[in-house]
């Protein structure tokens, strides 16, 4: 893991970042860490109870401000993240934020999940879509015994029951749900769905 430094210095830029672009709230701003960077490195608990996945390659689905891809990518520098968004400001931004930092395992894509032909061993995805919506552009883009790892807040269940019909269609299914807390005063419980296809 990279030192704490060198987070600092992520803060530092993406804060400069947002000041032009507003890729996060003001509000958001005093709590990055505890609801951005600490929120997308949950996947830590992903590799803890997956030690064998595959991880050679990471696509972001909906990166926006490049969470969880950018905390990712500084964490994990053998894994090719690629930041997914079609709003060209926002992956210029990440761009950005790769060139300052010198990240060279991160590699931003402006384009729509549907138009996309690679395959990835892991895809993530984090407050973009209902869980049925997001698996449909998911699922086509997942490597035989890949994972997709949605991160999502407290209504899991109800989002796993409403996308049951498309997990049916990929032949895909729910095989974790792993939940965690947010470094925070409030209760603000998040899950990742992991979700394999066969």
């Amino acid at each position: 893991m990279k030192n704490k430094n060198f987070y600092n210095e992520y803060i530092e830029a993406f804060l400069k970042q947002n000041s032009k672009l507003n890729l996060i709230s003001k509000n958001d701003e005093k709590f990055l860490w505890e609801k951005h960077i600490f929120d997308s490195l949950a996947i830590e608990e992903f590799f803890t109870k997956f030690p064998n996945a595959e991880r050679e390659t990471l696509l972001d689905i909906g990166t926006g401000g490049g969470f969880p891809a950018v905390p990712i990518a500084i964490t994990y520098p053998e894994i090719k993240v690629y930041p997914l968004d079609s709003i060209r400001k926002k992956i210029n931004a990440i761009a950005q934020l790769k060139e300052e930092l010198n990240i060279q395992n991160l590699f931003p894509i402006c384009e729509r999940a549907e138009n996309l032909t690679q395959k990835f061993n892991l895809i993530t995805s984090r407050a973009v879509a209902p869980l049925k919506t997001i698996t449909e552009y998911a699922m086509p883009l997942l490597e035989k015994n890949g994972y997709f790892i949605a991160y999502k807040s407290i209504k899991t269940q109800e989002e796993i029951s409403d996308a049951q019909k498309i997990l049916k269609k990929y032949n895909a299914k729910v095989i974790e749900i792993i939940q965690y807390d947010l470094p925070l005063k409030e209760n603000h419980t998040r899950n990742l769905i992991i979700i394999s296809r066969n």
